[in-house]
């Protein structure tokens, strides 16, 4: 019992804290202002939404929570880090081990079969090749792949390869999941699916998910829908009562 109330004591607070967060770009003259004093909390156990017309900082606000881009100013924390003090290989090493990304563009190298770019993320890890790919093999039978994973990418539909990227992301076990527009490429029903897959497999009690997002189909996925215009935040909706029926499908 002590265990479990220890577990759940842990997963009160949250996986990012986004406090004044601002970005430019360029200076004087050709100085961009991405971000404006950004204020965000992601939790634990659900997805978080980021939603917003395109140019409104959602890309340049995952880039800083996934350590891709230092702010310019303001506070950051994931997984209870500060990222403005984590400096190059420490920074490296952090994204490595903690964060899972998922892209449009699904990134698989060609010449590879699905279960050897799922496994991408343990071999540069140093594991070895064989336990890499038998790990992969386990996670690619959870996102319905068992028969094709022996397949080249280009033997693979566009849901497919995406199901792919999923399991290589999610293969090192990260406690933050960042999701470029990864329906965006996918057919309704394959974007349905997909989403629903991440729903069923990357959401645990100790992992934060994030996905940005154009798609207004998915909406119904998130137990968060946070909306940024103009560089900040302009609301956050709660959505948790819907969580049960995007599970169902």
């Amino acid at each position: 019992m002590s265990m479990s109330m220890e577990s759940i004591e842990l997963d009160t607070s949250p996986a990012v804290v986004c406090r004044g967060v601002t970005k430019e770009f360029g200076s004087g003259d050709t100085k961009t202002v991405a971000l404006r004093g950004v204020d965000l909390d992601v939790r634990y156990g659900e997805t978080t939404l980021l939603v917003g017309p395109s140019g409104c900082g959602k890309t340049t606000l995952i880039s800083i929570i996934a350590g891709l881009l230092y702010p310019t100013g303001g506070e950051i924390s994931v997984l209870g880090h500060d990222l403005v003090r984590l400096r190059n290989g420490k920074l490296v090493n952090f994204r490595a081990k903690n964060i899972g990304f998922v892209f449009q563009q699904y990134n698989l190298l060609p010449a590879l079969t699905a279960a050897e770019n799922a496994a991408v993320p343990l071999v540069i890890a140093g594991e070895y090749r064989g336990r890499a790919v038998g790990a992969a093999k386990e996670i690619l039978a959870e996102v319905g792949l068992e028969p094709r994973m022996n397949a080249l990418p280009t033997q693979l539909s566009g849901g497919q390869q995406q199901r792919v990227a999923i399991a290589r992301a999610l293969i090192h076990k990260p406690k933050l999941l960042v999701c470029d527009e990864p329906t965006a490429a996918l057919d309704g029903h394959s974007g349905q699916t997909v989403m629903q897959l991440l729903k069923r497999v990357a959401v645990q009690p100790d992992r934060a998910v994030i996905i940005v997002t154009h798609d207004s189909r998915v909406y119904r996925f998130g137990d968060r829908i946070v909306t940024m215009s103009d560089g900040l935040i302009e609301s956050v909706e709660e959505r948790a009562a819907e969580h049960e029926e995007a599970m169902a499908g």
